[in-house]
């Protein structure tokens, strides 16, 4: 897109892009940041964050705030913690804490845009070069359908596991071309499986192809070696550092574990020891590989044996039905288009536009021998494939169709003859995530697809910040809500709370939904076994699950219907509020 002799620094270039989004989210979002803490992940990491500044211990995550006197015990990695708590104390420096806590909230995921950022363009330059990448630039620039995950306030882990994810990526699609790359991207691997498992699917995808390639071609001997020594040491490590010495025998489906470390660690190792046959047959290859993964997969099953039913294998079943069926970015994306067509067309075509990419190029024999952009078009397919089975995967398949879609700018460029930076700028920004969006948005809404959620704007005033103060305001004790309130709860009163939405609260879970669900007298036994302190409701949502007769003989419907049991009192600082609080008389 320049000519040769004006070229700036390529390293330059990616800061002027990364600076551009900063301040675009910056001026957007900087004012919603004083109004709510976004969402409940957001909330529960910043109270997490905050116990562990306030003197927790590393390894110390424990909450006994939340469903107390049990408390909870969350699968989150400190590694994010720690981060967020140095950026805190840098900003304390010179800003009070609540400010510097702000700071904090906006500046961490900014600072994740820009390894996202490097990574996709480092993808499209292995793909197409120079060129290519540039336009990832723009299609980053103007993607704001990608951004939602990196927007100021978005603290929890989903931002850098999909920067880790994409960066992995990348690393694997280099590494038939850069010695440091296949290392990289085990070291890749065992960092992104400290933070989380959300990202998985890409780091076993990156590893897959390097093991693949070798086994297609036995010059990538020492690549695999290097990766898979890489990942078994960056696995190690990372559960060393994240994993509490009492908890090392201990499996777990949904963290790192005894059980995922063993796995890797040995499948790292199998793969750096079959790398030495490297002047063996294609079937004797064949053979080593498949005895890796099965040992490794073997010891995965072995050391928990619960894990073959996924990442919520331990979740108690009951809560499925109640809660995590209903779980909005869980549910298949299939299902955003019965509540709202329009959105799911808009998020839908970036991606889409990506797989057009693939089956345009692949017809060249250049590209479907071309070790880089097999494993981006991989990467992108499971992206999709994961966006179809849970809403929440649709980011990672924006992020991974930007270097394909750009690659493919290029050919468009070169059959439409646009040479000039003008015209190619103009030409490339019909095709970014904003754009594409927006006008599968325009013409949904324009079709009449175009639908909203008519309990939103009651939900939204039992999410901003300022609607807690009365609560926050009485006597510390133990309150019983939505479970999608309990982490704003805990992070804007000083209460605890039964339950907040996390698969390992599962018997809170079931007991915040019993109370609601049940008919006054029998939930009334329910809260005294638990000696809760108040009953808060807000908004019309109530427990999923009831017929109509059901609903308006349970509690949550009485208190709806103004039909206040004997044993609660209305505390009178809520008359008019979002929120309404009851005491529960002792």
């Amino acid at each position: 897109m320049f000519t040769a002799s004006r070229q700036p620094n390529f390293a330059i270039l990616v800061a002027v892009a990364w600076l551009l989004l900063v301040l675009q989210l910056v001026i957007q979002y900087w004012p919603e940041t004083a109004v709510t803490l976004n969402d409940t992940d957001d909330a529960m990491r910043l109270v997490q964050v905050r116990e562990f500044l306030a003197g927790h211990g590393w390894f110390d995550l424990h909450m006994s705030r939340v469903q107390p006197p049990i408390g909870y015990d969350p699968h989150w990695s400190r590694l994010i913690d720690a981060g967020l708590a140095g950026t805190f104390l840098l900003f304390n420096q010179f800003f009070d804490a609540a400010l510097a806590e702000r700071l904090m909230r906006v500046t961490w995921p900014l600072l994740w845009l820009l390894p996202a950022i490097a990574g996709v363009a480092a993808i499209a330059w292995r793909l197409a070069g120079r060129d290519a990448a540039v336009v990832v630039l723009l299609f980053a620039v103007i993607g704001l359908p990608a951004l939602q995950q990196f927007k100021p306030g978005r603290i929890d882990h989903h931002n850098v596991q999909i920067a880790i994810a994409v960066l992995t990526v990348a690393a694997a699609a280099w590494s038939d071309r850069a010695r440091w790359a296949a290392t990289a991207a085990g070291a890749l691997t065992g960092l992104g499986l400290a933070i989380g498992f959300e990202g998985m699917p890409f780091l076993l995808a990156g590893g897959a192809a390097i093991a693949i390639r070798y086994l297609v071609d036995r010059e990538g001997n020492r690549e695999m070696r290097d990766y898979g020594l890489a990942a078994a040491a960056a696995t190690a490590l990372g559960f060393v550092v994240t994993v509490a010495p009492a908890h090392w025998l201990h499996g777990a489906c949904d963290m790192i574990a005894i059980n995922s470390t063993v796995a890797v660690v040995a499948g790292g190792i199998g793969l750096a020891l079959a790398s030495t046959c490297r002047n063996a047959s294609l079937h004797v290859r064949a053979a080593l590989l498949a005895a890796v993964a099965a040992v490794a997969a073997a010891l995965f099953v072995i050391t928990e044996p619960a894990c073959l039913g996924g990442p919520y294998a331990m979740v108690d079943p009951v809560v499925k039905p109640i809660w995590l069926a209903h779980v909005r970015e869980m549910q298949p994306f299939l299902s955003l288009f019965a509540g709202n067509p329009a959105t799911g067309l808009g998020l839908m075509t970036f991606p889409m536009a990506g797989i057009v990419a693939i089956a345009i190029l692949i017809r060249q024999k250049v590209w479907r021998t071309d070790f880089g952009f097999l494993v981006a078009s991989f990467a992108l397919l499971l992206a999709v494939a994961m966006m179809f089975a849970a809403i929440k995967a649709y980011a990672y398949a924006m992020w991974l169709a930007m270097p394909l879609v750009a690659v493919l700018a290029l050919r468009l460029f070169e059959v439409l003859r646009l040479h000039a930076l003008v015209p190619r700028f103009i030409a490339g920004l019909l095709l970014t995530p904003t754009v594409l969006s927006a006008g599968i948005i325009t013409v949904a809404n324009a079709a009449g697809l175009n639908r909203t959620d008519a309990t939103a704007p009651d939900r939204d005033v039992c999410f901003k910040t300022a609607n807690y103060a009365p609560l926050a305001a009485l006597p510390p004790g133990l309150l019983v809500t939505d479970i999608d309130f309990g982490p704003f709860v805990l992070a804007l009163t000083p209460h605890s709370v039964l339950a907040a939405p996390y698969h390992r609260l599962s018997s809170g879970i079931v007991e915040a939904h019993r109370i609601f669900a049940s008919p006054p007298e029998e939930a009334h036994h329910i809260v005294s076994r638990l000696h809760a302190s108040y009953v808060v409701t807000c908004g019309a949502r109530g427990p999923v699950g009831l017929s109509d007769s059901q609903r308006q003989a349970s509690l949550f419907g009485r208190l709806q219907a103004g039909a206040v049991p004997d044993w609660l009192t209305p505390e009178p600082a809520t008359d008019g509020q979002p929120f309404v609080i009851y005491r529960v008389k002792s």
